[in-house]
């Protein structure tokens, strides 16, 4: 009955990773052999897993990642795509996210930049960062709207609190003027503040022309291309390759 009651205070506390693992030291009679301070000891680790999965999945959630069961781990560097391995694993370590840097991803269709961005985005959250995911077309649509509806300061507000901010898509059709401005005013909040990564099928050599007004094109580019980790994909697409029921990328 006393540890019953035990179980139902730990609750009550929200130290359910603890109940949990004092409920089923119940059920195991050879942890009686063990001192109350490993078995306390088991307690306060099985805690702080449990909290850490929760954030990992609150974490997770907020990212809104395009492919959430991404990766660095299933990532496939056995096809000649340019894939660097030892620079994947540097920037999953997340340094380049807590130094504010910028990595770009570039490649044809197919070859798997979403999939590498979600897989640096995923590992990002493990490090326990916060992540947004966005397509740059959603997004330059959801600024407009929130330029409309009176919300669009603290839609920038929230961005720019984002300790990564993934941009999926970038250049698929040339910018409008209020588009220019607006993604202007996202990446002036996070230079040198915040890191961000873009992805895009088109080449960095066209990106300036696909801004289109010269001076924000600088200006933009000025945030995002000097000093950035890139990365540039090559091969044909990787979807074509994929056969039934594999998951790596």
């Amino acid at each position: 009955m006393l540890i019953q009651q035990t179980i139902e205070r730990l609750h009550a506390l929200r130290l359910t990773g603890m109940a949990t693992a004092l409920s089923e030291q119940q059920g195991q009679p050879d942890l009686a052999s063990l001192s109350f301070e490993d078995r306390f000891t088991l307690l306060v680790e099985r805690e702080v897993t449990a909290r850490e999965d929760r954030r990992l999945t609150r974490l997770l959630q907020l990212a809104k990642l395009r492919l959430p069961a991404a990766a660095i781990e299933d990532l496939d560097f056995r096809t000649a795509r340019g894939l660097d391995r030892a620079l994947l694993l540097r920037l999953a370590a997340g340094e380049w996210i807590r130094h504010h840097q910028t990595v770009l991803i570039v490649g044809a269709t197919g070859t798997g930049k979403t999939y590498v961005a979600c897989a640096l985005g995923q590992s990002a959250c493990r490090h326990g960062l916060t992540v947004r995911y966005l397509r740059l077309p959603r997004l330059l649509h959801d600024l407009g709207l929130a330029r409309a509806d009176g919300s669009y300061g603290k839609l920038l507000a929230s961005l720019a609190k984002a300790d990564l901010l993934i941009l999926d898509d970038w250049g698929l059709a040339p910018l409008a003027d209020r588009e220019r401005r607006d993604l202007l005013e996202v990446l002036e909040d996070r230079h040198g503040r915040r890191a961000t990564l873009v992805t895009s099928q088109l080449p960095l050599e066209h990106w300036h022309n696909c801004v289109g007004d010269p001076t924000f094109a600088d200006a933009i580019l000025d945030r995002l291309i000097h000093q950035a980790h890139r990365l540039i994909l090559k091969g044909t697409s990787m979807r074509r390759q994929e056969k039934p029921k594999t998951n790596s990328h």
